[in-house]
């Protein structure tokens, strides 16, 4: 049951969207569904619209205002210009789509990693910090002094696009070396089927972790490996207060914020403490928040 005006937030992912209402601080409905085989963006934009629809019928009222978190970069005019993940969606009116999920209602979206950032902070209480989503891809959100940086109108904070190896594996934008090449979900479960010479699903890499075995454990080494590489890079640079890490992948991975501590402590220079990590507060939901 709905009370006062309330808000749809929507999160869109490579493999799955979240939905979520509030009336101020309060959630009233929430839900998740998957994307179906791909083909194109118009078949996509006809499952969200057909998912957004289903969720909203069971409102006493329709949200007054819509929020979008993308991982997509989107141009001034309202199209989407990349989307690796997803590159069928390229070109697309985005804008225009996503006005006709609640009829009259104001949308506004923006970067995913960005809004994850600003909710992470706000739970945290902590006006300098990095926030780092590993899922799909790996996104992530800089805030300093409060405010988002670069800032809007400015692009958003590529972490998954910062070249942590040379010569490394090719990223799925189509450049050699990207974070998200070798730190993603999916590039860490390829790389575990490898070590472990079968097949590895999320769950299967999940037990292995809680058990503790050598081919689960040095997968994901090598994955925070990556990740403190450029986390220690944007420290070196603007000094955030705390790394906090979050995203689909991650969060279900109880223990790794502590073997990503271990890679920043690593890879500190003499004189400087490596950054702080804690776990995303708000676990594989931070953009929905935001």
């Amino acid at each position: 049951m709905t009370e006062g005006p309330s808000h749809l937030g929507v999160d869109i992912g490579g493999t799955k969207v979240a939905l979520r209402v509030e009336a101020g601080a309060r959630c009233l409905a929430e839900t998740v569904f998957a994307w179906g085989p791909r083909h194109d963006a118009e078949r996509d934009l006809a499952q969200l619209a057909r998912h957004v629809r289903e969720f909203c019928a069971r409102l006493d009222a329709p949200p007054g205002a819509v929020g979008v978190a993308m991982p997509a970069t989107v141009g001034p005019d309202g199209r989407v210009t990349a989307w690796p993940s997803r590159p069928e969606w390229t070109g697309t009116d985005l804008s225009a789509a996503l006005r006709t999920l609640v009829p009259g209602a104001p949308v506004a979206w923006a970067d995913d990693g960005d809004l994850g950032a600003l909710a992470e902070a706000r739970a945290a209480d902590c006006a300098d910090l990095l926030y780092v989503g590993v899922g799909t891809g790996v996104g992530g959100g800089l805030v300093l002094r409060g405010a988002l940086c670069p800032g809007l109108g400015r692009g958003s904070f590529e972490i998954g696009h910062t070249v942590v190896e040379l010569d490394g594996p090719r990223c799925v934008c189509g450049r050699r070396g990207c974070l998200q090449a070798t730190a993603s979900g999916p590039a860490t479960l390829r790389r575990a089927a490898l070590l472990r010479g079968g097949d590895v699903g999320y769950d299967v890499l999940r037990q292995a972790w809680h058990d503790e075995l050598p081919w689960a454990v040095t997968a994901l080494r090598r994955t925070c490996r990556a990740l403190a590489a450029a986390a220690v890079g944007v420290q070196e640079l603007v000094h955030p207060r705390l790394l906090l890490l979050g995203g689909g992948f991650a969060s279900g991975l109880p223990g790794l914020p502590d073997l990503l501590a271990e890679q920043l402590a690593d890879l500190a220079r003499p004189g400087h403490p490596p950054l702080p990590v804690r776990p995303a507060a708000l676990g594989a939901l931070s953009s929905l928040h935001g």
